[in-house]
């Protein structure tokens, strides 16, 4: 009896809790969370914070919290890499041998791979459990958003030979017919598996508000027809990084699957949370063959900022969830953050691979990687995310008509239009702009993008005719505050 008060209780808690972020009712480009309209902007760790039993996340979750970050990803531990995968060298996706914390439980049997006994995918792994739900408790005490990423491409013989689905790493050796097709339904009886793990996690974490679901990392990678070639004149580079990969249909028919296995777990459950779908790298127009009906993100790697425009009438939030293989410089990921955010996406990841075990507060900037990530970075992040969020962020859209003029910059402006313009101006400053400002004294305040300082600020009466606005004299990035007084 007693059992089954303590239950209704904590139904009853969880019902009366903080809701689950959620899009927001009003303008499903930004999400709304704990009562406040919210994008997600972050500069974070490779995915391993749970699974890599090394890693402190706690000192993580606190650097992020002090570097203005509010989102972390991170994989549910259905996939894990060996050490060298991608050219990274401190990888926090790959644990060191007998460090890996799989959501199964482990046999008694010797023989993984990755180091240890063999996983018996029919029990689940109750101390990954309390390291995971420690893990959100902790980023939601410090404002924190996390995507779980419940599956992830296999890529490669390398990443397949420490797989937990491998038939060789598991006591029930299951057959997998091919890995490449582990994410279809022509997977043999991995489908089970995989379906019994999601239904585990929604049902043991379905408390936090602070969570979303992603589906599947890059379904695409081993699953794919090439689509449209990036730039046309090098048609002599058709694959990577020149085209765009299309997800298969029996893949998508797969996280359809997944995503109904979601659905039915949570209209049991107290809390809804939103799930993510991860599209396509750089751009691409979702049709409905593409589309997972019960996702209310879609995810992009690598984006350009066209695909939020190509893609604003599904009425979703557009998701930037994974860049950092173009280098080490700042500059660069700073300037895909705004130019996606300011094109009205919302949500941003830059993987930042000075986050490392051992140094877990950012600050492993010699690592090697085909990326980069410092507290350099997050700090330019955080001026966006700040600046952003001073608006009534709500009421901001797209607004491609209020600048008429912009000589040797590019300008992207969010605008709730006769009250608030927010402009992002990149290029050869300084300039002058031309804009359609309607009648009234404004406050006109011109900022810098790299550390947020103040750069130049008046105050402009407009007639409703075209504007001319001054920048300040200099070259960088600048971004422009325009508020009806």
């Amino acid at each position: 009896m007693s059992t089954i008060f303590e239950f209704c209780l904590l139904l009853t808690l969880l019902s009366q809790g903080p809701e689950p972020i959620r899009l927001h009712p009003e303008n499903p480009r930004w999400f709304l969370w704990r009562g406040e309209a919210v994008a997600l902007i972050t500069s974070a760790e490779h995915y391993g914070a749970v699974l890599n039993v090394d890693f402190d996340y706690v000192r993580y979750l606190e650097t992020l919290q002090q570097d203005g970050m509010n989102y972390s990803r991170v994989f549910a531990g259905g996939y894990v890499e060996p050490p060298g995968a991608f050219g990274i060298q401190r990888n926090t996706l790959a644990p060191a041998p007998g460090r890996f914390l799989a959501p199964w439980a482990r046999s008694d049997q010797p023989g993984y791979a990755g180091g240890g006994t063999k996983f018996d995918l029919d029990r689940f792994n109750s101390e990954y459990l309390a390291r995971l739900k420690s893990f959100l408790a902790e980023a939601g005490w410090r404002g924190v958003v996390v995507e779980l990423t419940f599956f992830s491409s296999t890529y490669g013989e390398k990443q397949w030979a420490v797989h937990p689905l491998n038939p060789a790493n598991n006591i029930q050796a299951v057959v997998v017919p091919d890995w490449k097709k582990l994410h279809t339904s022509d997977n043999g009886a991995a489908l089970a598996v995989q379906e019994r793990l999601v239904r585990w996690l929604v049902r043991e974490l379905n408390g936090y508000d602070n969570l979303f679901y992603e589906i599947q990392n890059e379904p695409w990678s081993d699953n794919h027809v090439m689509g449209d070639q990036i730039n046309p004149y090098l048609a002599d580079k058709p694959g990577f990084p020149n085209a765009v990969e299309i997800t298969t249909a029996p893949s998508v028919a797969w996280q359809r699957t997944i995503a109904r296995a979601i659905a039915d777990e949570e209209s049991r459950l107290p809390r809804k949370h939103l799930v993510a779908q991860n599209v396509a790298n750089f751009r691409l127009p979702v049709c409905e063959d593409d589309l997972v009906q019960e996702v209310g993100i879609l995810n992009f790697h690598y984006a350009y900022p066209e695909v939020v425009e190509w893609n604003r009438g599904w009425n979703r939030v557009i998701g930037y969830d994974e860049s950092g293989f173009a280098g080490r410089e700042d500059l660069t990921y700073r300037r895909q953050a705004w130019n996606f955010v300011f094109s009205g996406g919302g949500l941003f990841n830059s993987l930042d691979y000075s986050f490392t075990v051992g140094r877990e507060d950012g600050t492993d900037v010699g690592n090697e990687a085909p990326g980069g990530g410092s507290p350099d970075l997050r700090r330019q992040l955080s001026v966006l995310s700040r600046f952003l969020h001073s608006f009534d962020l709500a009421t901001l859209r797209p607004d491609c008509t209020f600048v008429l003029r912009a000589p040797g910059v590019v300008t992207r402006v969010l605008s709730n239009p006769g009250t608030a313009y927010a402009l992002y101006v990149q290029g050869r400053g300084p300039t002058t702009l031309t804009v359609q400002l309607p009648a009234g004294r404004w406050s006109v305040t011109w900022s810098n993008v790299e550390d947020g300082d103040l750069l130049k600020e008046e105050n402009v009466l407009s007639e409703g005719t075209p504007l001319r606005l001054a920048s300040p004299d200099s070259a960088g990035d600048m971004a422009l505050r325009i508020v009806h007084e």
